[in-house]
């Protein structure tokens, strides 16, 4: 497990990208939870975002990978939309220790 940041560092409904022992990782905070996946579209496989730490919809409810438009549930990293559909994010386990937020990558 790699510390990321200090809780108080990622505010409710936002998302930040870290890199965690050479892997490039985001993590989103929704309803006081943290999720973390792998920063890679499993369709294109390049990273999502286009502008630093921007991987949520307009909306702020799923991921959306800039490049296609692929749309992800924030719980669970499935594709629910796009070229991708079916497909899923890969999802990293994610601690809370110490105030703090940890992920295994």
């Amino acid at each position: 497990m790699f510390r990321v940041c200090a809780l108080a560092e990622l505010n409710e409904g936002q998302s930040r990208a870290f890199t965690v022992a050479g892997v490039k990782v985001f993590v989103v905070r929704k309803q006081g939870q943290f999720y973390a996946y792998r920063n890679w579209c499993p369709h294109r496989e390049i990273p999502l975002e286009w502008q630093s730490d921007q991987f949520l919809d307009d909306s702020g409810n799923l991921i959306r990978c800039a490049s296609h438009g692929a749309l992800f549930l924030i719980e669970t990293g499935d594709c629910i939309a796009g070229p991708c559909e079916g497909d899923a994010l890969q999802k990293l386990d994610v601690q809370i220790k110490d105030d703090c937020l940890w992920v295994d990558a």
